[in-house]
């Protein structure tokens, strides 16, 4: 059985997570973010018994109370901390900048936890949490939903099969071009919305939206429609980290798992000049990672807006549109979400692919909640959901400082440039603490 293979394997160095639940018992889940995600995410827990909600905007707020109206309902997620006997488990899905804050509490009160991607909004975070579900010994999920498709495993199975040899370079893409753009790519993409800096004065804030609450553990700024409704907040940095964490949980995730992969040694990352207020459209970011186990080092490359391989470029492989390619010693994979090629397709015409092993998964939430009736564990847990968004967060980092990184792991540091370990962590408002 392959690592991962299974929602009941074990994870290594952390406490058996231990149930006494009849499956046919139902969850008492809360959830925290109630509107876009968090509204898809409810319904996907809905055959449990949603007793809390809470979101910021009375508007999402009152949507979900009209479908769960035994649940009680909150604005403020720790006044829904206040009481928590009756809870089992809890579904975060507010904007990226709270993930952690809303996440922590129930780790450290023993709540099963499923939150969305990316799972924090800094490494420091990242880091904590991880250690926290380790202490707390509970059910936890990353709402990653491709992981749980059919397609990854089966390139997952592949890869590690050794279909294509040892591989040394991965590459990923992705043409989604939001955030800071010069002029030139802004008419290259007339669907984005050209935005260079952050906006003056103040517009009035929507009746029944907390403005407040919604910034939460970032600098306070005034309410303006440039931020809200979501996905518009995702690439200010103060409340994300662009396409880079957000498209990155789901595209490096597959070689993330497949190549086995944990922190990187070194990164580096190119694009136009870092804006300090806005993620870029368009940068890649090079990893390096050294061997692990019988596995040989590697190099994985990721790539958003107009950046693209160079074998993408000159027309080596298929030019789709997004993508994840492998390049072994026998050939190559490339992928997207719902299907896979062997490349060159000649040299694999007679290919019978391994075994299936990964068990069809019943879909990503439906799978922690099974997980946290058996005292099994999830597929996309902290423990490795933790170590790719740091990993993500890392390529920002490389961005935002101008320069190669070298990353200290063990430590929690870049080890080369003192002063990039500043974008390591934000610092909270005041009344704010993780």
């Amino acid at each position: 059985m392959r690592d991962g293979a299974v929602a009941g394997a074990v994870t290594l160095g952390f406490p058996a997570i231990v149930s006494s639940r009849s499956p046919a018992t139902k969850l008492n889940i809360a959830i925290i973010g109630a509107g876009g995600r968090g509204a898809a995410n409810a319904a996907a827990v809905a055959t449990e018994n949603i007793v809390a909600l809470c979101d910021v905007d009375g508007a999402n707020l009152a949507r979900a109370a009209e479908k769960y109206p035994q649940a009680r309902t909150y604005k403020d997620f720790r006044k829904l901390y206040e009481k928590i006997d009756d809870i089992d488990a809890v579904v975060v899905s507010t904007a990226e900048h709270t993930h952690a804050v809303a996440t922590m509490p129930a780790l450290l009160m023993g709540k099963h936890v499923y939150c969305e991607k990316p799972l924090t909004h800094d490494v420091r975070e990242a880091r904590a949490i991880v250690e926290a579900a380790k202490k707390a010994g509970v059910v936890t999920q990353m709402g990653i939903q491709i992981h749980s498709g059919d397609n990854y495993r089966r390139v997952v199975e592949i890869i590690q099969s050794g279909a294509i040899g040892p591989v040394s370079e991965a590459h990923v893409w992705v043409s989604r071009a939001w955030g800071w753009q010069t002029e030139e790519e802004a008419k290259a993409n007339a669907d984005i919305v050209f935005v260079q800096d952050r906006p003056s004065g103040e517009m009035p804030i929507p009746e029944g939206l907390d403005w407040d609450l919604w910034i939460g553990p970032a600098p306070y700024r005034p309410y303006n429609d440039i931020y809200l409704p979501g996905p518009k907040w995702y690439r200010w940095w103060d409340f994300g980290n662009g396409t880079m964490s957000d498209l990155g949980s789901h595209w490096i995730d597959l070689p993330f798992w497949a190549l086995k992969l944990d922190a990187p040694l070194t990164i580096e990352a190119s694009g136009p000049p870092p804006n300090p207020e806005i993620a870029p459209a368009s940068m890649s970011a090079r990893y390096t990672y050294g061997p692990r186990g019988e596995l040989p080092g590697l190099t994985l490359t990721w790539y958003q807006g107009s950046a693209k391989p160079g074998i993408w470029k000159e027309g080596g492989i298929p030019q789709w549109k997004n993508g994840a390619l492998f390049i072994g010693k026998k050939g190559m994979l490339l992928a997207d979400y719902g299907k896979y090629v062997l490349l060159p397709e000649k040299d694999f015409a007679e290919f019978q692919p391994p075994p299936q092993e990964f068990p069809k998964s019943p879909g990503q939430q439906e799978e922690w909640v099974n997980a946290c009736k058996a005292g099994a564990r999830a597929t996309c847990d902290f423990n490795y959901s933790g170590r790719l968004t740091e990993a993500n967060h890392l390529g920002n980092v490389a961005y935002r400082a101008g320069r190669k990184i070298e990353w200290d792991s063990k430590n929690l540091r870049i080890s080369n440039d003192p002063e990039a370990n500043a974008f390591l962590a934000q610092k909270y408002r005041q009344g704010w603490s993780l």
